[in-house]
Protein backbone atom coordinates (compact mmCIF):
# COMPACT_ATOMS: atom_id res chain seq x y z
CA UNK A 1 0.00 0.00 0.00
CA UNK A 2 1.27 3.88 -0.49
CA UNK A 3 2.23 5.95 2.26
CA UNK A 4 -1.06 8.37 1.55
CA UNK A 5 -3.17 4.74 1.75
CA UNK A 6 -1.68 4.19 5.31
CA UNK A 7 -2.70 7.69 6.33
CA UNK A 8 -6.17 7.51 4.78
CA UNK A 9 -7.05 4.29 6.97
CA UNK A 10 -6.27 6.35 10.25
CA UNK A 11 -7.72 9.17 9.28
CA UNK A 12 -10.80 6.92 8.52
CA UNK A 13 -10.41 5.22 11.85
CA UNK A 14 -10.24 8.54 13.48
CA UNK A 15 -13.19 9.98 11.61
CA UNK A 16 -15.53 7.25 12.56
CA UNK A 17 -14.77 7.37 16.06
CA UNK A 18 -15.62 11.02 16.36
CA UNK A 19 -18.69 10.50 14.54
CA UNK A 20 -19.70 7.10 16.95
CA UNK A 21 -19.16 9.72 19.50
CA UNK A 22 -21.16 12.69 18.66
CA UNK A 23 -24.01 9.53 17.83
CA UNK A 24 -23.66 7.99 21.19
CA UNK A 25 -23.87 11.55 23.04
CA UNK A 26 -27.17 12.58 20.87
CA UNK A 27 -29.15 9.83 22.94
CA UNK A 28 -28.29 12.10 26.14
CA UNK A 29 -30.12 14.73 24.77
CA UNK A 30 -33.29 14.82 25.67
CA UNK A 31 -34.07 18.76 25.94
CA UNK A 32 -31.94 22.27 24.94
CA UNK A 33 -30.18 22.37 28.47
CA UNK A 34 -29.13 18.75 27.45
CA UNK A 35 -27.73 19.75 24.18
CA UNK A 36 -26.23 22.94 25.39
CA UNK A 37 -24.96 21.89 28.74
CA UNK A 38 -24.77 18.29 29.45
CA UNK A 39 -26.89 18.67 32.34
CA UNK A 40 -23.96 19.95 34.67
CA UNK A 41 -22.50 16.32 35.04
CA UNK A 42 -19.04 16.84 33.74
CA UNK A 43 -16.79 15.06 36.30
CA UNK A 44 -13.19 17.40 36.84
CA UNK A 45 -10.99 15.31 34.37
CA UNK A 46 -13.07 15.22 31.33
CA UNK A 47 -14.17 18.81 31.75
CA UNK A 48 -10.21 19.61 32.01
CA UNK A 49 -9.20 18.00 28.88
CA UNK A 50 -12.19 19.12 27.51
CA UNK A 51 -11.55 22.76 28.36
CA UNK A 52 -7.79 22.07 26.94
CA UNK A 53 -8.53 20.63 23.96
CA UNK A 54 -10.89 23.26 22.83
CA UNK A 55 -8.91 25.69 23.37
CA UNK A 56 -5.82 24.40 21.85
CA UNK A 57 -6.86 24.99 18.54
CA UNK A 58 -5.15 24.51 15.36
CA UNK A 59 -3.22 26.94 16.81
CA UNK A 60 -1.31 25.09 18.76
CA UNK A 61 -0.15 22.02 16.18
CA UNK A 62 0.77 24.58 13.14
CA UNK A 63 0.27 28.47 14.28
CA UNK A 64 2.30 28.14 17.64
CA UNK A 65 5.38 25.93 16.05
CA UNK A 66 5.13 27.97 12.98
CA UNK A 67 5.64 31.15 14.74
CA UNK A 68 8.82 29.72 16.95
CA UNK A 69 10.29 28.51 13.81
CA UNK A 70 10.27 31.53 12.11
CA UNK A 71 11.32 33.58 15.54
CA UNK A 72 12.58 31.40 17.86
CA UNK A 73 11.64 31.29 21.72
CA UNK A 74 10.41 35.01 21.42
CA UNK A 75 6.87 33.74 20.47
CA UNK A 76 6.96 31.08 23.30
CA UNK A 77 6.23 34.44 25.60
CA UNK A 78 2.66 33.87 24.14
CA UNK A 79 2.97 30.07 25.41
CA UNK A 80 4.01 31.54 28.94
CA UNK A 81 0.77 34.49 28.85
CA UNK A 82 -1.35 31.59 27.77
CA UNK A 83 -0.67 28.75 30.63
CA UNK A 84 -0.13 31.33 33.60
CA UNK A 85 -3.96 32.87 32.54
CA UNK A 86 -5.46 29.29 31.96
CA UNK A 87 -4.09 28.58 35.74
CA UNK A 88 -5.73 31.59 37.05
CA UNK A 89 -9.07 30.62 35.52
CA UNK A 90 -9.29 27.76 36.73
CA UNK A 91 -8.36 28.73 40.27
CA UNK A 92 -10.19 31.90 40.33
CA UNK A 93 -13.08 31.96 38.06
CA UNK A 94 -14.08 28.13 37.79
CA UNK A 95 -15.51 27.80 41.62
CA UNK A 96 -17.26 30.57 41.73
CA UNK A 97 -19.10 30.56 37.75
CA UNK A 98 -19.90 26.89 39.05
CA UNK A 99 -21.41 28.44 41.81
CA UNK A 100 -23.00 31.74 40.69
CA UNK A 101 -24.68 30.27 37.91
CA UNK A 102 -26.41 27.40 39.50
CA UNK A 103 -27.39 30.21 42.05
CA UNK A 104 -28.15 33.07 39.71
CA UNK A 105 -31.38 31.01 37.63
CA UNK A 106 -29.46 28.71 36.93
CA UNK A 107 -28.17 29.97 33.50
CA UNK A 108 -27.33 27.32 30.67
CA UNK A 109 -25.22 30.13 28.61
CA UNK A 110 -22.86 32.80 29.18
CA UNK A 111 -25.48 35.89 28.09
CA UNK A 112 -27.97 34.22 30.23
CA UNK A 113 -25.89 34.24 33.38
CA UNK A 114 -24.58 37.94 32.82
CA UNK A 115 -28.40 39.00 32.34
CA UNK A 116 -29.62 36.81 35.88
CA UNK A 117 -26.47 38.59 37.81
CA UNK A 118 -26.86 41.74 36.82
CA UNK A 119 -30.63 41.73 37.04
CA UNK A 120 -31.36 43.22 34.13
CA UNK A 121 -35.30 43.79 33.23
CA UNK A 122 -37.39 44.33 30.51
CA UNK A 123 -35.33 46.81 27.76
CA UNK A 124 -32.02 46.73 29.60
CA UNK A 125 -32.24 42.89 29.38
CA UNK A 126 -32.89 42.43 25.82
CA UNK A 127 -30.43 44.78 24.78
CA UNK A 128 -27.71 43.12 27.36
CA UNK A 129 -28.70 39.41 25.92
CA UNK A 130 -28.51 40.74 22.37
CA UNK A 131 -25.45 42.78 22.82
CA UNK A 132 -23.61 39.20 24.13
CA UNK A 133 -24.85 37.10 21.41
CA UNK A 134 -24.39 39.16 19.00
CA UNK A 135 -20.71 39.53 19.99
CA UNK A 136 -20.39 35.71 20.30
CA UNK A 137 -21.57 34.89 16.89
CA UNK A 138 -19.18 37.76 15.55
CA UNK A 139 -16.29 36.54 17.13
CA UNK A 140 -16.85 32.98 17.37
CA UNK A 141 -17.63 33.06 13.15
CA UNK A 142 -13.61 34.26 12.91
CA UNK A 143 -12.90 31.78 15.25
CA UNK A 144 -14.58 28.94 13.75
CA UNK A 145 -13.50 30.26 10.10
CA UNK A 146 -9.64 29.71 11.68
CA UNK A 147 -10.23 26.34 12.59
CA UNK A 148 -11.83 25.56 8.98
CA UNK A 149 -8.89 27.51 7.44
CA UNK A 150 -6.22 25.10 9.16
CA UNK A 151 -8.40 21.90 8.46
CA UNK A 152 -7.67 22.84 4.55
CA UNK A 153 -4.12 23.87 5.11
CA UNK A 154 -3.78 20.59 6.53
CA UNK A 155 -5.11 18.49 3.68
CA UNK A 156 -3.64 20.60 1.60
CA UNK A 157 -0.60 19.87 3.08
CA UNK A 158 -0.66 16.30 4.07
CA UNK A 159 -2.11 14.67 0.73
CA UNK A 160 -1.17 17.29 -1.70
CA UNK A 161 -4.88 17.90 -2.03
CA UNK A 162 -7.18 20.72 -2.57
CA UNK A 163 -7.30 23.16 -0.08
CA UNK A 164 -10.74 24.15 -0.55
CA UNK A 165 -12.14 20.02 -0.48
CA UNK A 166 -10.07 19.72 2.61
CA UNK A 167 -11.68 22.46 3.88
CA UNK A 168 -15.19 21.33 3.38
CA UNK A 169 -14.39 17.85 4.00
CA UNK A 170 -13.16 18.56 7.41
CA UNK A 171 -15.54 21.43 8.45
CA UNK A 172 -18.65 18.59 7.61
CA UNK A 173 -17.33 15.90 9.99
CA UNK A 174 -16.91 18.00 12.40
CA UNK A 175 -20.66 19.85 11.86
CA UNK A 176 -21.99 16.13 11.85
CA UNK A 177 -21.24 15.15 15.25
CA UNK A 178 -22.05 18.51 16.60
CA UNK A 179 -24.81 18.95 14.71
CA UNK A 180 -26.28 15.38 16.75
CA UNK A 181 -23.97 15.42 19.81
CA UNK A 182 -24.33 18.86 21.25
CA UNK A 183 -22.19 20.03 24.38
CA UNK A 184 -21.37 16.01 25.35
CA UNK A 185 -20.56 15.13 21.70
CA UNK A 186 -18.52 18.13 21.63
CA UNK A 187 -17.02 17.35 25.45
CA UNK A 188 -16.18 13.88 25.13
CA UNK A 189 -14.29 14.04 21.50
CA UNK A 190 -12.54 16.96 23.12
CA UNK A 191 -11.36 14.22 25.38
CA UNK A 192 -10.52 11.79 23.27
CA UNK A 193 -8.72 14.87 21.39
CA UNK A 194 -6.68 16.16 23.67
CA UNK A 195 -4.85 12.46 24.85
CA UNK A 196 -4.44 12.38 20.85
CA UNK A 197 -2.59 15.56 20.80
CA UNK A 198 -0.83 15.18 23.86
CA UNK A 199 0.64 12.22 22.92
CA UNK A 200 1.70 13.35 19.50
CA UNK A 201 3.12 16.19 20.81
CA UNK A 202 4.85 14.55 22.58
CA UNK A 203 6.18 11.47 20.44
CA UNK A 204 6.99 14.01 17.58
CA UNK A 205 10.20 15.59 19.26
CA UNK A 206 11.19 12.84 21.37
CA UNK A 207 11.70 11.01 17.92
CA UNK A 208 13.62 13.48 16.26
CA UNK A 209 15.96 14.02 19.42
CA UNK A 210 16.51 10.23 19.45
CA UNK A 211 17.21 10.80 15.59
CA UNK A 212 19.73 13.55 16.09
CA UNK A 213 21.55 11.80 18.71
CA UNK A 214 20.46 13.82 21.91
CA UNK A 215 19.16 17.04 23.14
CA UNK A 216 22.52 18.71 22.51
CA UNK A 217 22.73 18.11 19.28
CA UNK A 218 19.61 19.52 18.10
CA UNK A 219 20.63 22.37 20.49
CA UNK A 220 24.15 22.84 18.42
CA UNK A 221 22.14 22.45 15.34
CA UNK A 222 19.42 25.29 15.90
CA UNK A 223 22.21 27.92 17.59
CA UNK A 224 23.98 27.16 14.29
CA UNK A 225 20.98 27.67 11.71
CA UNK A 226 19.95 30.56 13.66
CA UNK A 227 22.19 31.81 16.86
CA UNK A 228 18.75 33.73 18.33
CA UNK A 229 16.74 30.86 18.52
CA UNK A 230 17.16 29.78 21.95
CA UNK A 231 16.75 33.53 23.31
CA UNK A 232 13.83 34.73 24.91
CA UNK A 233 14.73 37.84 24.59
CA UNK A 234 17.05 38.61 21.75
CA UNK A 235 15.12 40.90 19.60
CA UNK A 236 12.33 41.36 22.12
CA UNK A 237 10.89 44.46 23.00
CA UNK A 238 9.14 45.82 26.65
CA UNK A 239 5.61 46.20 23.87
CA UNK A 240 6.29 42.63 22.16
CA UNK A 241 6.68 40.71 25.56
CA UNK A 242 3.68 42.34 27.29
CA UNK A 243 1.63 42.04 23.90
CA UNK A 244 2.16 38.29 24.39
CA UNK A 245 1.90 37.47 27.76
CA UNK A 246 -1.16 39.38 27.27
CA UNK A 247 -2.78 36.37 25.74
CA UNK A 248 -3.47 34.89 29.29
CA UNK A 249 -5.53 37.87 29.86
CA UNK A 250 -7.92 36.15 27.27
CA UNK A 251 -9.19 32.99 29.19
CA UNK A 252 -11.56 34.76 31.29
CA UNK A 253 -14.02 35.72 28.21
CA UNK A 254 -13.49 32.72 26.70
CA UNK A 255 -17.22 31.30 26.82
CA UNK A 256 -15.73 28.00 24.94
CA UNK A 257 -13.96 27.33 28.26
CA UNK A 258 -15.47 28.61 30.76
CA UNK A 259 -18.72 26.95 29.80
CA UNK A 260 -17.18 23.83 30.93
CA UNK A 261 -16.75 25.30 34.58
CA UNK A 262 -20.24 26.04 34.65
CA UNK A 263 -21.02 22.21 33.59
CA UNK A 264 -18.65 20.74 35.99
CA UNK A 265 -20.88 18.49 38.93
CA UNK A 266 -20.39 20.94 41.51
CA UNK A 267 -17.48 23.62 42.28
CA UNK A 268 -15.62 21.54 44.49
CA UNK A 269 -14.11 19.65 41.08
CA UNK A 270 -12.56 22.84 40.20
CA UNK A 271 -8.93 22.23 41.94
CA UNK A 272 -9.29 18.54 40.73
CA UNK A 273 -9.76 19.83 36.93
CA UNK A 274 -7.14 22.79 37.55
CA UNK A 275 -4.32 20.16 38.47
CA UNK A 276 -5.48 17.81 35.36
CA UNK A 277 -6.17 20.70 32.74
CA UNK A 278 -2.85 22.66 33.41
CA UNK A 279 -0.57 19.38 33.97
CA UNK A 280 -1.89 18.44 30.25
CA UNK A 281 -1.34 22.35 28.97
CA UNK A 282 2.14 22.09 30.11
CA UNK A 283 3.23 19.27 28.29
CA UNK A 284 1.45 20.04 25.52
CA UNK A 285 2.74 23.78 25.14
CA UNK A 286 6.48 21.85 25.99
CA UNK A 287 5.77 19.22 22.99
CA UNK A 288 4.98 22.61 20.38
CA UNK A 289 8.13 24.15 21.49
CA UNK A 290 10.28 21.17 21.24
CA UNK A 291 8.74 20.20 17.50
CA UNK A 292 9.20 23.65 16.60
CA UNK A 293 13.28 23.26 17.84
CA UNK A 294 13.66 20.18 16.42
CA UNK A 295 12.34 21.27 13.05
CA UNK A 296 14.35 24.13 12.98
CA UNK A 297 17.20 21.54 13.51
CA UNK A 298 16.28 18.96 11.04
CA UNK A 299 15.38 21.33 7.88
CA UNK A 300 18.93 23.21 8.68
CA UNK A 301 20.77 19.53 8.30
CA UNK A 302 19.02 18.32 5.74
CA UNK A 303 18.81 20.85 2.85
CA UNK A 304 17.25 18.27 0.52
CA UNK A 305 13.94 18.20 2.82
CA UNK A 306 12.03 21.39 2.53
CA UNK A 307 8.72 22.99 4.73
CA UNK A 308 5.40 22.65 2.65
CA UNK A 309 4.82 26.27 3.76
CA UNK A 310 7.91 28.43 3.56
CA UNK A 311 6.30 31.30 4.35
CA UNK A 312 4.93 31.07 7.64
CA UNK A 313 6.28 27.83 8.66
CA UNK A 314 2.85 26.59 9.82
CA UNK A 315 3.42 23.02 8.58
CA UNK A 316 6.53 21.78 10.55
CA UNK A 317 4.30 19.78 12.79
CA UNK A 318 2.99 18.29 9.82
CA UNK A 319 6.59 17.84 7.95
CA UNK A 320 8.16 16.55 10.32
CA UNK A 321 5.12 13.83 11.68
CA UNK A 322 5.58 12.51 8.11
CA UNK A 323 9.29 12.38 7.66
CA UNK A 324 9.87 10.28 11.07
CA UNK A 325 6.91 7.70 11.21
CA UNK A 326 6.02 5.11 9.34
CA UNK A 327 2.84 6.30 7.71
CA UNK A 328 -0.09 4.46 9.45
CA UNK A 329 1.85 5.83 12.66
CA UNK A 330 2.26 9.60 10.90
CA UNK A 331 -1.70 9.12 10.15
CA UNK A 332 -2.45 9.15 13.67
CA UNK A 333 -0.20 11.71 14.49
CA UNK A 334 -1.89 13.91 11.38
CA UNK A 335 -4.91 12.89 13.27
CA UNK A 336 -4.01 14.78 16.46
CA UNK A 337 -3.69 18.07 13.89
CA UNK A 338 -7.54 17.29 13.40
CA UNK A 339 -8.26 17.14 16.52
CA UNK A 340 -6.84 20.30 17.49
CA UNK A 341 -8.61 21.86 14.89
CA UNK A 342 -12.00 20.10 14.98
CA UNK A 343 -12.07 19.84 18.72
CA UNK A 344 -11.74 23.86 19.11
CA UNK A 345 -14.27 24.32 16.33
CA UNK A 346 -16.99 21.65 17.53
CA UNK A 347 -16.80 23.29 20.87
CA UNK A 348 -17.19 26.82 19.41
CA UNK A 349 -20.56 25.38 17.27
CA UNK A 350 -21.87 24.77 20.27
CA UNK A 351 -21.72 28.15 22.00
CA UNK A 352 -23.08 30.27 19.21
CA UNK A 353 -25.77 28.27 18.92
CA UNK A 354 -26.83 28.59 22.40
CA UNK A 355 -26.11 32.32 21.54
CA UNK A 356 -28.54 32.44 18.36
CA UNK A 357 -31.26 30.64 19.93
CA UNK A 358 -31.28 31.32 23.56
CA UNK A 359 -29.98 34.78 23.35
CA UNK A 360 -31.36 35.96 20.20
CA UNK A 361 -34.54 33.82 18.70
CA UNK A 362 -35.77 33.27 21.94
CA UNK A 363 -36.09 37.36 22.30
CA UNK A 364 -38.32 37.37 19.00
CA UNK A 365 -40.58 34.30 19.81
CA UNK A 366 -43.44 35.43 21.66
CA UNK A 367 -44.30 32.19 22.94
CA UNK A 368 -41.61 29.45 23.50
CA UNK A 369 -41.62 27.00 21.70
CA UNK A 370 -41.46 22.97 23.27
CA UNK A 371 -37.72 21.43 24.35
CA UNK A 372 -37.50 19.85 21.14
CA UNK A 373 -38.55 22.64 18.96
CA UNK A 374 -35.53 24.50 20.69
CA UNK A 375 -33.27 21.59 20.19
CA UNK A 376 -33.70 21.53 16.51
CA UNK A 377 -33.76 25.28 16.46
CA UNK A 378 -29.96 25.18 18.05
CA UNK A 379 -29.20 22.21 15.34
CA UNK A 380 -30.04 24.93 12.23
CA UNK A 381 -28.18 27.42 14.38
CA UNK A 382 -25.06 25.11 14.02
CA UNK A 383 -25.15 24.86 10.38
CA UNK A 384 -25.84 28.52 9.87
CA UNK A 385 -22.81 29.50 11.60
CA UNK A 386 -20.86 26.78 10.29
CA UNK A 387 -21.62 28.24 6.78
CA UNK A 388 -20.82 31.67 7.30
CA UNK A 389 -17.80 30.63 8.54
CA UNK A 390 -16.98 28.33 5.42
CA UNK A 391 -17.39 31.46 3.37
CA UNK A 392 -14.79 33.83 5.28
CA UNK A 393 -12.12 30.44 5.13
CA UNK A 394 -12.27 29.85 1.22
CA UNK A 395 -9.89 32.69 1.34
CA UNK A 396 -6.75 29.98 1.36
CA UNK A 397 -3.98 32.49 2.46
CA UNK A 398 -5.39 33.69 6.14
CA UNK A 399 -3.23 32.89 8.91
CA UNK A 400 -4.24 30.67 11.14
CA UNK A 401 -2.59 32.46 14.29
CA UNK A 402 -3.72 36.21 13.10
CA UNK A 403 -7.48 34.53 13.07
CA UNK A 404 -7.18 33.31 16.11
CA UNK A 405 -5.47 36.10 17.53
CA UNK A 406 -8.17 38.59 16.93
CA UNK A 407 -11.03 36.39 17.64
CA UNK A 408 -9.16 35.82 21.69
CA UNK A 409 -8.51 39.49 21.86
CA UNK A 410 -12.20 40.47 21.30
CA UNK A 411 -13.61 37.50 23.44
CA UNK A 412 -10.67 38.49 26.08
CA UNK A 413 -11.78 42.30 26.08
CA UNK A 414 -15.24 41.85 25.74
CA UNK A 415 -16.37 39.11 28.48
CA UNK A 416 -12.94 39.40 30.41
CA UNK A 417 -13.59 42.42 32.68
CA UNK A 418 -17.41 41.83 32.93
CA UNK A 419 -16.73 38.24 34.29
CA UNK A 420 -14.48 39.13 36.96
CA UNK A 421 -16.78 42.24 37.88
CA UNK A 422 -19.69 39.79 37.74
CA UNK A 423 -18.25 37.28 39.90
CA UNK A 424 -16.35 39.64 42.52
CA UNK A 425 -17.82 42.71 42.91
CA UNK A 426 -21.39 43.63 44.30
CA UNK A 427 -21.58 46.92 42.59
CA UNK A 428 -21.53 45.98 38.88
CA UNK A 429 -24.88 46.94 37.55
CA UNK A 430 -26.54 46.31 34.65
CA UNK A 431 -25.60 49.93 32.96
CA UNK A 432 -21.66 48.88 33.85
CA UNK A 433 -21.97 45.48 32.28
CA UNK A 434 -23.27 46.26 29.07
CA UNK A 435 -21.10 49.49 28.62
CA UNK A 436 -17.68 47.55 29.57
CA UNK A 437 -18.59 44.63 27.05
CA UNK A 438 -19.24 47.18 24.55
CA UNK A 439 -16.14 49.40 25.19
CA UNK A 440 -14.27 46.23 25.13
CA UNK A 441 -15.33 44.88 21.51
CA UNK A 442 -15.30 48.32 20.18
CA UNK A 443 -12.02 49.44 21.16
CA UNK A 444 -10.45 46.15 20.29
CA UNK A 445 -11.59 46.34 17.10
CA UNK A 446 -10.88 49.67 16.34
CA UNK A 447 -7.49 49.22 17.84
CA UNK A 448 -6.79 46.34 15.32
CA UNK A 449 -8.18 48.16 11.86
CA UNK A 450 -7.29 51.81 13.15
CA UNK A 451 -4.95 52.00 15.44
CA UNK A 452 -2.32 49.37 15.44
CA UNK A 453 1.15 49.21 13.33
CA UNK A 454 2.75 45.80 13.40
CA UNK A 455 5.82 47.32 11.98
CA UNK A 456 5.93 49.97 15.01
CA UNK A 457 8.45 49.09 18.08
CA UNK A 458 6.43 51.18 20.69
CA UNK A 459 2.91 51.29 21.79
CA UNK A 460 1.08 51.44 18.57
CA UNK A 461 2.25 47.50 18.11
CA UNK A 462 0.58 46.61 21.45
CA UNK A 463 -1.66 43.42 21.04
CA UNK A 464 -5.67 44.71 20.82
CA UNK A 465 -6.56 42.81 23.79
CA UNK A 466 -4.29 45.31 26.18
CA UNK A 467 -6.15 48.19 25.12
CA UNK A 468 -9.68 46.83 25.17
CA UNK A 469 -9.23 44.75 28.45
CA UNK A 470 -8.19 48.39 30.10
CA UNK A 471 -11.16 50.20 28.52
CA UNK A 472 -13.28 47.79 29.45
CA UNK A 473 -12.73 47.18 33.08
CA UNK A 474 -12.69 51.15 33.67
CA UNK A 475 -15.53 51.80 31.66
CA UNK A 476 -17.46 48.79 33.83
CA UNK A 477 -16.47 50.37 37.02
CA UNK A 478 -16.96 54.03 36.65
CA UNK A 479 -20.50 53.70 35.41
CA UNK A 480 -21.46 51.08 38.13
CA UNK A 481 -20.57 53.21 40.61
CA UNK A 482 -22.62 55.98 39.43
CA UNK A 483 -25.44 53.84 38.50
CA UNK A 484 -25.12 51.26 41.66
CA UNK A 485 -28.44 50.91 43.63
CA UNK A 486 -28.49 48.57 46.58
CA UNK A 487 -30.36 44.94 46.06
CA UNK A 488 -31.12 42.94 48.94
CA UNK A 489 -31.10 39.89 45.85
CA UNK A 490 -27.82 40.48 44.20
CA UNK A 491 -26.16 41.00 48.08
CA UNK A 492 -27.74 37.51 49.15
CA UNK A 493 -26.65 35.47 45.67
CA UNK A 494 -23.44 36.62 45.52
CA UNK A 495 -23.11 35.78 49.39
CA UNK A 496 -24.54 32.15 48.35
CA UNK A 497 -22.38 31.94 45.57
CA UNK A 498 -18.99 32.66 47.50
CA UNK A 499 -20.03 30.19 50.26
CA UNK A 500 -20.71 27.48 47.72
CA UNK A 501 -17.24 28.22 45.64
CA UNK A 502 -15.23 27.92 48.51
CA UNK A 503 -17.23 25.10 51.05
CA UNK A 504 -14.83 22.49 51.12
Amino acid sequence: MSDQTFQYIALGIYFLGMIAIGLWASTKNTDNEDYMLGGRSLRPGVAALSAGASDMSGWLVMGLPGAIYVSGLLDAWIAIGLTIGAWVNWKVVAPRLRAYSEVSGNAITIPSFFDNRLKADGLSSRVLRVTCGLIILIFFIFYVSSGMVAGGKFYQTTFDGNYHVGMIMIAAITVLYTFFGGFLGATFTDVAQGILMLVALVMVPVVAVIQFGGPGHVLNAVSEANPDALSLVSGATAIGVISSLAWGLGYFGQPHIVVRFMALRSPKDAPTGRRIGISWMVLSVVGTIATALTGIAYFSTHPEASLTDSKSAETVFLDLSQILFHPLAAGFVLAAVLAAIMSTVSSQLVVSSSAAVEDLAMLLIKRRPTPKVQLWMSRGAVLTVSVIAALIALDSDSAVLELVAFAWAGFGAAFGPLMLLSLFWRKLTASGGLCSMIVGAVVTIVWRYAIQDPESTGILALYEIVPGFAAALVVGVVVSLMTHRPSERVEREFAEAKELATAR
